[in-house]
């Protein structure tokens, strides 16, 4: 076939998928639907056209058809990457952090039940043997992503249940290929394999698929930031990333390209919005799904075509053993949907799903083009007996044309058959709410427009009694329907949320906040969301207040700082939650805003108020630990808000330059000057100030009173040598019957005293621990925090040479001891009760 030839027909077969698609909006049927009858038509109208003497003249463009260069390596290796990196980039990632142990157990646990359950269907039939059959049901065990992701979509299931589905189907791509791999290699290779092997391949690839696939899109993401701002350039390394990524895989590592381009997409989703501008991301993403789309439809009807030349000859047998195939295959699903899932909520490890929801994903268990993929795999393979791949073909092709020739059609009567068109009452009565407040803001904003524009008052008059009579009924319609407090609260803070993340973005879009701290943000934002869902008013205030609480990995570094003596990472730590914080607490105020400007509309003033209770005291927890830090850090803060101030500024400079030029009032080449001066003050501006903790330690050192009487090198030094050891609520400092190593000094913060039957407080200024290192014994009491706290340690060799060259600090230092003591002697515990 001749190049020009090939490039005529993929054009016209392009010409066709775009034609398809609004043709199977049209029929209410899924695309995928609708392409493969397109293909079928194709592909057995050119076999027709060879085989009839009638039609000779057009025998050219059916051999043209039918020697299209569509193997299984053009599959897999041309369109399969592109299929699959760009559905992981397209996730919600950051939200299904929260669901990975469900969607990992559904995906990898469903394709191998499917497979086994299939494999073993078949082997009574006695027609092939295990290995054959077992590679027939790793084959159909995965299920096509997009028909999926369009299911749920029409549905308008829960985001995150269609989360979890988006999740399996496309991680159960990547496990039923690894499983093909191990079998159709035991076929080749003519050996047998026990569960120990199938286990160990399975982890090989699984493992070091995913290993290679993140450690290669770091690398990929180094490239990135260095072209970050030419969206070119950034396209052309991200289309790059997952051909080299599959092909290293398989070639030269031996791991599954399948897996690793599948993380490689993840990380990219995950880190690429934070090393991108927002438009160049946006950019990359709208071309990857333009690339997606023409990949998938041109697999699906090139596939398609073959279908006819596979099925030619089919035996009663075979339909016999497809119906097999069939029939094992939902009970596969039937089992994990009806069996795992309802011991996955009962665990607390995924939502709760309905019978009807279970019923719509098994139905609608759609294959597609990797099943058609991977028998095309085996047909070409010289190492499978010709019998073995007519088996392997003929079922496969079979089975996929029914799930898309009878589940694909009557998919959408059986959704309607369950009910799951219709909105839920809760839903409908807000629908009714929202309408009546969109029409009043639109006949306000009709109004003003028709006086602007002068249209003649009898004109206006007619177009508005018609308008008002729509109006009223909607207004009745919504006084009508009921809706709980507790669900409109719900339904405000879960808009609320989400319009907490597009501040985030609109922020990040401007440049006001850093791509650290937007990731964390949005994660942050996007947890909200979910837990308010399914929390209500609890879930959002408790999610709030988790965000706030220092994570396991801080506390990691904190103690790698405490005992390594290596503070960078929990200085950048501390940095960050400053920058948090603060954005945090500006976004508090915009909520209030839009409460008022669009909650309090559409729910009333009642659950206005309440939303704006809870927001104040969301404020007010981030106050608090905004004011820790501004104790422990003094002056820190204020270099943060004086830098989003500078930064706000130069986004307003940024504005008024592109108006003007809009407006031709400057040329080209000054905008262009304006615009790299921006750039470069942005530049200085994004350089968060350093976190010095050193400084800071002298600060603190020279406002306590224990240290006013040391010179100024003497309180240097000291700096020096302290350790910061920063505690939350609870944390327990010292326990009864150590060996005492340490002595703590309160920069900010309190702590709570257990000794001796005693409980006594002690706040900034305060030591403790020195009691155990002058006495040289074990300690007896117990010390805990009871708010976020700063501490300044020292060891114990370092505070015993400190007091002996400050005799001033030593007599504080046994002032403080003293008195303890004769308290604790003054205030003697109380004696147990006496046995009756």
């Amino acid at each position: 076939m001749t190049l020009i030839a090939f490039l005529l027909a993929l054009a016209l077969f392009l010409t066709v998928i775009g034609l398809m698609q609004p043709f199977a909006q049209r029929l209410r049927l899924p695309l995928t639907v609708v392409l493969a009858l397109v293909g079928i038509v194709i592909g057995a109208g050119a076999l027709f056209l060879l085989a009839t003497p009638l039609t000779d003249a057009f025998n050219d463009v059916a051999r043209s058809v039918l020697a299209l260069p569509i193997g299984s390596e053009v599959f897999l290796y041309v369109f399969l990457p592109t299929l699959l990196f760009q559905t992981a980039l397209t996730l919600e990632v950051r939200r299904m952090l929260d669901d990975w142990v469900p969607i990992l157990v559904m995906a990898v646990l469903a394709v191998v039940v499917a497979t086994f359950v299939i494999g073993f269907a078949l082997l009574p039939f006695g027609v092939q043997p295990l290995p054959v059959c077992l590679v027939v049901a790793a084959i159909v065990a995965t299920t096509d992503p997009s028909a999926v992701v369009g299911i749920f979509r029409d549905l308008s299931a829960p985001s995150r249940l269609g989360r979890l589905i988006e999740g399996e189907s496309l991680m159960n791509d990547a496990a039923a290929i690894t499983l093909f791999s191990v079998f159709i290699g035991s076929i080749v290779t003519n050996s047998e394999i026990g569960p120990r092997d199938i286990l160990d391949t399975f982890l090989f690839n699984l493992l070091g698929g995913i290993g290679f696939g993140y450690v290669a899109t770091r690398g990929a993401l180094v490239l990135l930031s260095l072209v970050r701002v030419d969206r070119m350039a950034s396209m052309s390394i991200s289309l790059a990333t997952p051909y080299v990524i599959f092909i290293i895989a398989e070639q030269v590592l031996g791991v599954s390209g399948v897996i690793a381009v599948v993380f490689a997409g993840l990380t990219l989703n995950l880190l690429g919005p934070s090393r991108l501008p927002p438009e160049n991301w946006n950019y990359l993403t709208a071309s990857w799904e333009q690339l997606a789309f023409w990949a998938g439809t041109l697999i699906f009807t090139l596939a398609a075509i073959l279908v006819p030349r596979i099925l030619g000859g089919l035996t009663l047998v075979e339909v016999s053993l497809i119906a097999v195939v069939i029939i094992a295959a939902l009970a596969a699903r039937a089992v994990v949907l009806f069996g795992v899932l309802p011991l996955l909520t009962f665990a607390r490890l995924s939502p709760k799903v309905s019978r009807p929801y279970k019923l719509v994903i098994m139905w609608g268990g759609l294959r597609g083009s990797v099943t058609l993929a991977l028998a095309l795999a085996v047909t070409e393979n010289p190492f499978v007996p010709p019998d073995a791949q007519r088996f392997v073909a003929v079922l496969a092709t079979g089975f996929v044309l029914f799930t898309l020739l009878v589940q694909g059609t009557t998919l959408r009567p059986v959704i309607r058959y369950l009910g799951l068109e219709q909105l839920n009452p809760l839903d409908v009565a807000l629908r009714k709410q929202a309408i009546a407040v969109a029409l009043q803001n639109v006949r306000e904003e009709t109004s003003e427009t028709v006086k602007r524009y002068g249209f003649p008052p009898e004109v206006a008059r007619g177009e508005a009694k018609a308008f008002g009579e729509r109006l009223d009924k909607a207004v009745r319609e919504a006084e009508a329907s009921e809706i709980r407090d507790r669900d409109r609260i719900t339904l405000g803070l879960v808009t609320l949320a989400a319009r907490e993340r597009d501040i985030i973005l609109d922020k990040f879009r401007e440049r006001l906040i850093t791509e650290t701290i937007v990731d964390l943000m949005l994660s942050d934002a996007s947890r909200l969301i979910d837990r308010t869902r399914t929390g209500g008013r609890l879930g959002y205030m408790r999610t709030a207040s988790a965000a706030l609480a220092y994570s396991l990995r801080f506390r990691m570094a904190q103690r790698v700082q405490v005992r390594l003596g290596f503070g960078r990472p929990i200085h950048n730590m501390i940095a960050d939650r400053f920058e948090r914080l603060l954005h945090t607490q500006i976004n508090l105020k915009e909520l209030h805003t839009f409460t008022n400007r669009r909650i309090l509309r559409i729910h009333g003033r009642r659950v206005a108020e309440i939303i704006h209770d809870i927001l104040e005291r969301r404020g007010e927890e981030v106050e608090q630990a905004l004011d820790a830090l501004r104790l422990q850090y003094p002056g820190y803060a204020e270099r943060l808000e004086r830098r989003f101030i500078r930064k706000l500024a130069l986004r307003q400079e940024e504005l008024e330059y592109d108006t003007l030029r809009a407006d031709r009032l400057i040329g080209p080449e000054l905008y262009r000057s304006l615009s790299k001066a921006i750039a470069q003050a942005r530049a200085l501006a994004d350089k968060r100030p350093p976190l010095d903790m050193a400084l800071h330690n002298r600060e603190i050192i020279r406002n306590a009173a224990m240290f006013r009487d040391m010179d100024d090198k003497a309180r240097d030094q000291l700096a020096e040598v302290l350790e910061s050891y920063f505690v939350s609520p609870g944390e327990v400092l010292i326990y009864p019957g150590e060996v005492s190593e340490k002595v703590f000094f309160i920069a900010s913060g309190a702590v709570e005293v257990e000794t001796a039957g005693q409980t006594y407080r002690l706040g900034r200024g305060d030591i403790f621990g020195e009691l155990g290192v002058l006495g040289r014994r074990p300690r007896r009491a117990r010390v805990s925090a009871i708010s976020y706290s700063m501490l300044l340690c020292l060891e114990k060799t370092r505070f015993l040479a400190l007091i002996e060259k400050n005799p001033e600090l030593r007599a504080v230092v046994e002032r403080s001891a003293a008195a303890r003591r004769l308290a604790a002697a003054a205030n003697p515990p109380d004696p147990p009760a006496a046995e009756s």
